[in-house]
């Protein structure tokens, strides 16, 4: 499939690739985070408010949840206290959504270009990506140091089709979230969602396929958008 099939799919050169709740099983660890970092400062939220923000940065996920300016002393108190619980409770405890190590290894088997296109903070990412085995197979990699505006606006992802040498079309994004659909589209990529997040099908409405898990899209890459052999999209896990 060296050029655009009947479906007018082209091949696709590379993966975009966001990182909590897509390859880390880590959303409700964030969730719990910010929860008793906002608790120590006077704010008890509860856990349910909290998740439904999770995939979007600080810069979003304060004004909506609390009305607070991310870049406001507070806002920068609530930040860096929630990333200080998040290392030292959450972190060391974290581990790849089933079958992330394998599909990341499948790609790079494909030869297709990664990119990690995530709104976590270059220094958080790199410490999970460490923890979890991840960080020798991902060269490339774009965080919220890269974009001025956290998803669901574009920034991160027009950051990863640069950092990869990549046109929209040529580049699909993996990612578990609305935001992460939502910011693609903006840039003009395609995303195959994972409900591996703790989002259901209808609110990944968008997603050109959807899986389970990394491991579910293994077991079905020959099918899926990734694979030369498919010619048209797959979506094995929508309308579950």
């Amino acid at each position: 499939m060296n050029a655009a099939s009947d479906t007018g799919r082209k091949k696709v050169e590379g993966v975009l690739l966001d990182v909590d709740g897509t390859l880390v099983d880590s959303n409700a660890a964030h969730a719990r985070s910010w929860g008793e970092a906002l608790k120590e400062f006077g704010q008890d939220v509860p856990e349910e408010k909290i998740r439904p923000l999770i995939g979007m940065g600080g810069d979003k996920l304060l004004p909506d949840l609390l009305g607070v300016d991310a870049e406001s002393q507070t806002g920068q108190a609530f930040s860096k206290r929630r990333a200080e619980i998040f290392r030292q409770r959450y972190l060391p405890h974290l581990r790849c959504t089933p079958g992330a190590k394998e599909l990341i290894q499948r790609f790079r088997k494909e030869d297709l270009k990664l990119v990690i296109a995530t709104s976590a903070a270059k220094s958080e990412l790199e410490t999970m990506l460490k923890q979890v085995g991840l960080d020798d197979l991902i060269e490339k990699k774009t965080s919220s140091d890269d974009a001025e505006r956290s998803k669901p606006d574009p920034d991160i992802i027009q950051a990863a089709l640069a950092q990869g040498h990549l046109t929209p079309s040529a580049a699909i994004l993996l990612g578990d979230t609305p935001y992460d659909i939502e910011a693609a589209a903006r840039a003009g990529v395609d995303t195959v969602a994972f409900l591996s997040g703790g989002w259901d099908a209808e609110a990944l409405d968008g997603a050109i396929a959807i899986y389970e898990d990394p491991a579910d899209l293994l077991r079905r890459f020959t099918s899926s958008p990734f694979s030369c052999a498919s010619l048209s999209p797959d979506r094995p896990g929508t309308k579950r």
